[in-house]
């Protein structure tokens, strides 16, 4: 099958991610996205728009990340090469074709950045300062449900896309636990802290006092104005404004309260499993690489805990 054409690839690929892989639509659209600006490249290469794998080697592949040098970050140039990466990848599994030109040419090298997280008394001051602005006689539900949210996703440490996802029947209050949609679908379950339950229900009260058709168009966890779904870029529009709010000028996207999340769990002696396991990475170097320890704190463990350590 080695004469197949680029667009036949392309579609079994697409397919393959969404049916086997069980991938989000936005994935599925990045990986399209990704795909067809090469193929539009090797098209102009090759002269013809019914692109052949055979034809594309990996001096194609070079020239398309040349192409896009100035336009693209170094972290976009690297996406777009792991997408074709694992469009071979995948080919030569299914015996759909037999080489990897991808494989042949150099991954930018990125340096590995760390998103920002922030220190516990900062957290805390954060959060008591939201509870205070929902608890304010006369207060928005809104401010009830900033607090609510916010609480919910350091409590949980889930990612931003499986908390805007969250149905009110996500969140068992009876038994702390809140049951999430991660990535391809997966479902886990993570346990919850109390004050992110208190938050939750009181928000919950406030919204039916405040605006009791918002369960009539949707059973959304968290609501927007209009009764709808929110929207990642509404977390993030919400978060700065409240972290600005409150005195905290320290960037923080809702992925760096997930970084937080991990970072307090590990520097207080969590095992790094069990992190993996809230966080929903199939990886444990994936875990590593979300997780700051702090070198006091590593240093005051292995004083305390190995039997030959310089201290004992």
């Amino acid at each position: 099958m080695d004469c197949i054409t680029w667009d036949r690839a392309q579609t079994l690929f697409l397919q393959y991610l969404r049916h086997e892989r069980n991938l989000s639509e936005e994935t599925l659209r990045a990986y399209g996205s990704d795909l067809r600006q090469f193929a539009g490249y090797a098209a102009t290469i090759v002269g013809s728009s019914a692109v052949e794998l055979s034809l594309i080697g990996p001096e194609i592949i070079r020239g398309y990340l040349a192409s896009v040098y100035k336009s693209l970050e170094k972290t976009s140039r690297a996406r777009k090469l792991s997408a074709l990466r694992s469009f071979y990848s995948y080919l030569n599994s299914a015996g759909i074709f037999t080489e990897n030109p991808a494989d042949l040419v150099a991954h930018p090298r990125i340096k590995q950045k760390m998103p920002s997280f922030l220190q516990v008394d900062a957290v805390f001051h954060f959060l008591d300062t939201l509870s205070r602005a929902a608890r304010r006689q006369g207060s928005s539900w809104r401010k009830a449900r900033n607090w609510a949210m916010f609480e919910l996703l350091y409590s949980a440490g889930i990612r931003v896309s499986e908390l805007i996802k969250l149905n009110l029947d996500g969140v068992a209050f009876a038994d702390a636990l809140v049951r999430v949609s991660g990535k391809g679908r997966k479902e886990r379950i993570i346990p919850v802290g109390t004050k992110a339950l208190d938050a939750l229900q009181y928000y919950l009260a406030a919204l039916k006092v405040q605006f009791p058709t918002a369960r009539a168009s949707s059973q959304a966890l968290l609501l927007n104005s209009r009764g709808g779904r929110l929207t990642a870029r509404s977390v993030d529009r919400i978060l700065k404004a409240e972290l600005i709010a409150c005195g905290l000028w320290q960037p923080l996207s809702p992925h760096g309260l997930r970084h937080t999340f991990a970072t307090h769990l590990l520097n207080a002696g969590a095992d790094l499993r069990a992190i993996q396991e809230m966080l929903g990475h199939e990886s444990l170097s994936t875990t590593q690489r979300y997780t700051h320890v702090n070198m006091d704190q590593l240093m005051k463990v292995y004083d305390a805990s190995h039997p030959r350590s310089r201290k004992k």
